[in-house]
């Protein structure tokens, strides 16, 4: 029996990716394919759809079942591609009964119709979050994902994911460490917690926890986690808890990916997003006050309509206000359906050159870093026989190593790219 799950875009998708082969295992499933998409840009959905035609050259006997963001916003174009079986919205894709029905449907005689080719429900009619427990995440994976929050209440005007995931709904803190626990007694040194408003965390649950709250609750009754990281965060909605966690527990990782896109303030509110370019800047500096060996990451996106040069200016100058090392480039790209596609439009070529800069600023700024740390010993997450990872998510070119162990490792210096082990 052959299950293979290809996924695009995000950590929450990584996840599900687990719950996705268990449940299509689980239903009978042989010899199928399984593509998780992402919908966050132009280019994501067309590198969906290049794989699959691959994918369907390289298997043409293999079923194709196509799932993730893009299947639930734009299901009929995938429908549509004579390399498709079956697509599968969000919230299905989760579900023993949708993975039942497409083996009905794959092991019907050929010509009847058990089932719909498109099985997409209404994601914003999706209330509440059945936790999924995940055994593992594979032999030898020093990290796993828990999924603790999906859905988004917010309407950013450039952004089609609420579409693609619904609106926001949490795990109950209980399950979530229960999860926590089973992956660390799997073997997994490192957890990442992963939401689509990871910041939201909470607010449909009885007593609206926060995410701090449930930060601590993990570090406090897993004792034995070695690690534990926080993925892009929405850093206006940080609460207190959060904020002491990070100042009193060396488990939770010193590496923060923020969600910033721009730097402007009218773009900021073209965008609809809650914070100004001052808040960006000073929740960096309290942060830092707090972990002073806090390192930043940020998703900016370059051309966003009606951006002029000086406004993006102020995106770029983000990277030195607020010590970014690891900087994520979106060119902006218009999704259908999102107030952004109506806007005035920049030209192309300048939105190409904006990201170009943009990326340059964030290879120097990690350039920086790495250059900062030689001479410095770090506990490094060992990946694989050729890579690790620093507390501050730096990558280490390593020899020889056993994956899932952390050592601790004198960096010798880097290549620009990754930090050097003696």
């Amino acid at each position: 029996m052959t299950i293979d799950v290809v996924t695009f875009g995000c950590r929450l998708n990584a996840f599900e990716s687990e719950v996705i082969r268990r449940e299509a295992a689980g239903a009978g499933l042989a010899d199928t394919i399984v593509v998780n998409t992402c919908a966050v840009t132009n280019e994501a959905v067309a590198q969906a759809r290049q794989q699959i035609r691959r994918l369907k050259r390289d298997r043409p006997q293999a079923r194709i079942v196509v799932t993730g963001c893009a299947a639930q916003t734009q299901g009929p174009m995938f429908a549509a591609m004579a390399e498709v079986d079956r697509v599968l919205g969000n919230d299905d894709k989760m579900q023993s009964e949708a993975w039942r029905a497409t083996r009905a449907a794959f092991d019907a005689p050929f010509g009847v119709d058990v089932a719909p080719k498109i099985a997409v429900s209404d994601i914003m009619a999706v209330r509440a979050m059945a936790p999924h427990l995940v055994d593992g995440f594979g032999a030898g994976q020093p990290r796993a994902f828990v999924q603790v929050q999906n859905g988004c209440d917010h309407r950013c005007t450039f952004c089609i994911i609420p579409f693609g995931r619904g609106n926001s709904r949490s795990v109950p803190m209980g399950a979530v460490v229960d999860q926590v626990r089973t992956l660390v007694a799997a073997g997994h040194a490192e957890i990442v917690l992963t939401g689509v408003d990871l910041t939201s965390y909470g607010t449909d649950l009885p007593g609206t926890p926060k995410l701090g709250t449930l930060t601590k609750q993990i570090l406090r009754h897993v004792p034995e986690l070695q690690r534990l990281r926080i993925s892009s965060i929405d850093s206006i909605e940080a609460d207190r808890d959060l904020l002491d966690a990070i100042a009193d527990d060396a488990r939770l990782m010193p590496h923060l990916h923020l969600s910033l896109q721009a730097g402007d303030d009218l773009i900021l509110k073209r965008m609809k997003r809650r914070h100004s370019h001052a808040d960006a800047v000073a929740f960096c500096a309290q942060v830092r006050r707090l972990r002073p060996d806090m390192v930043f990451g940020a998703d900016i996106i370059a051309g966003f309509p009606t951006e002029t040069e000086a406004m993006f200016t102020r995106s770029l100058d983000l990277v030195d206000a607020c010590d970014l090392t690891f900087l994520h480039v979106f060119p902006y790209s218009p999704r259908p359906g999102t107030p952004a596609a109506r806007m005035p439009q920049v030209e192309s070529r300048a939105i190409r050159d904006r990201a170009r800069r943009l990326r340059v600023a964030g290879e120097r700024a990690l350039s920086v870093r790495l250059a900062a740390d030689i001479g410095a010993t770090r506990a490094v997450l060992i990946e694989s026989a050729s890579q690790g990872r620093t507390e501050h998510f730096l990558p280490v070119a390593i020899a020889g190593a056993a994956p899932g162990t952390i050592r601790p490792l004198t960096i010798a210096g880097h290549d620009g790219a990754r930090l050097l082990a003696a």
